[in-house]
């Protein structure tokens, strides 16, 4: 036998070893995303039906395309989960890169598509891409990366605590160049909560967090429809409001009025008959408050809370046992879920100005759908790799 032939096998071993799909799911995780799945594809369904008769002419085209996006982000995941960490801790730089530099791309005049003023879709025929999706996924890679191999740095001077968050505001800038102040609230917030976890100081932290409010505060107040988004806010039922920026706001209120605590009936919403603009995607909360009431509402607020709480215990026992890439992962995926959740349903009950916003596998969107599965997917894969290192110590 040849050499080459007796590498082969050695070869196709090692190869099945590092790319082999999940060890052992979490069925916590797992069961809760699948569960946010099925409610979110009802929901649409209900949520959708007369608006696409109306646009398209036949009354599913929304559920039909959210399908065959499940369906490829369920083929994504699956291919993501027998990636090996370590390759996403080695590309986690490259990743970035082209993430910066889709954001670019996207502010082209003729390559970006322009939706209700901002320009953050890349028109790809048939489908859309929206690079601030990508953007999430890459700057959390990178800064899980660089608080391992910068650990010392960060935990004991100013220099490792600055130069992520350097690198953090070219994306910063890049998003309000399109603009999408939302995902710059959620980007800012996840990394910031990423490095108070990876070690620095206290007072690094919260020095970071004042400037960080205040320059979210200056923002806030550099336009004036922001500024107008926020008087509605204040006050959505003035005369002046509730048929203008207060709009979305009151409408979505009357839905989780008219829902009481167990709904009015899945089909039944009134407030989806073209009262509340974007019913099926940043209010389709509201929608399931009108038909499922109290009870639909505080059913997902158990669904993300089950699945933000496996992802930090998962992340914490990947710490606990030395594995701090997978750690500071599954720290940044959680902690974007969270807050991007919280701001959704801060705005549809009215705790926070409006934001355009998606909710986590229940909004229609097909690039979102794509990530969130794919952070589901890195998130399992860290607790596959973890339960291996576990028993490799045991042995």
């Amino acid at each position: 036998m040849t050499a080459q032939a007796k590498a082969l096998p050695l070869l196709t071993d090692r190869l099945s070893e590092a790319y082999q799909p999940l060890w052992q799911p979490d069925r916590w995780l797992l069961g809760s995303c699948l569960a946010l799945l099925v409610l979110g594809l009802v929901m649409i369904a209900s949520a959708s039906i007369d608006v696409s008769q109306q646009r398209f002419g036949v009354p599913y085209h929304y559920v039909i395309r959210h399908v065959i996006y499940l369906a490829a982000g369920i083929g994504l995941a699956a291919v993501l989960s027998t990636v090996p960490m370590k390759v996403w801790q080695a590309t986690s730089w490259l990743l970035l890169f082209a993430a910066l530099a889709l954001l670019v791309i996207v502010l082209i005049p003729g390559i970006g598509k322009e939706v209700k003023g901002s320009f953050r879709w890349i028109d790809l025929g048939p489908v859309g891409f929206q690079p601030s999706e990508l953007g999430k996924v890459a700057i959390i890679l990178y800064v899980a990366s660089y608080l391992v191999r910068r650990r010392d740095e960060v935990i004991s001077r100013w220099s490792g605590f600055l130069k992520p968050l350097l690198v953090m505001s070219v994306m910063v800038v890049l998003l309000l160049l399109e603009p999408d102040f939302g995902t710059v609230v959620v980007v800012l917030s996840t990394i910031l909560g990423m490095l108070f976890l990876g070690g620095v100081k206290a007072g690094q932290f919260f020095l970071a967090v004042i400037a960080a409010a205040g320059a979210v505060a200056s923002m806030a107040f550099s336009q004036s429809y922001r500024v107008q988004r926020l008087l509605a806010f204040l006050d959505p039922w003035s005369e002046e409001n509730v048929y203008g920026s207060g709009y979305q706001l009151t409408q979505s209120l009357i839905a989780f009025g008219r829902g009481e605590w167990v709904g009015v009936g899945l089909g039944n919403s009134m407030q989806k008959l073209f009262y509340l603009p974007e019913a099926h995607n940043d209010f389709i909360l509201a929608i399931i408050g009108e038909e499922l009431g109290l009870i639909g509402v505080l059913t997902v607020l158990a669904l993300y809370a089950v699945l933000v709480y496996r992802m930090f215990a998962i992340g914490r026992l990947a710490e606990q046992k030395d594995y701090l890439f997978g750690a500071f992962v599954c720290y940044g995926i959680a902690l974007l879920f969270a807050i991007q959740g919280l701001i959704n349903i801060g705005v549809n009950t009215g705790l926070l100005p409006t934001k355009g916003l998606t909710l986590p596998f229940l909004s229609a969107g097909g690039t979102s759908l794509l990530v969130c599965l794919s952070l589901v997917a890195l998130v399992n894969r860290v607790y596959g790799e973890t339960l291996r290192l576990a028993g490799e110590a045991k042995s």
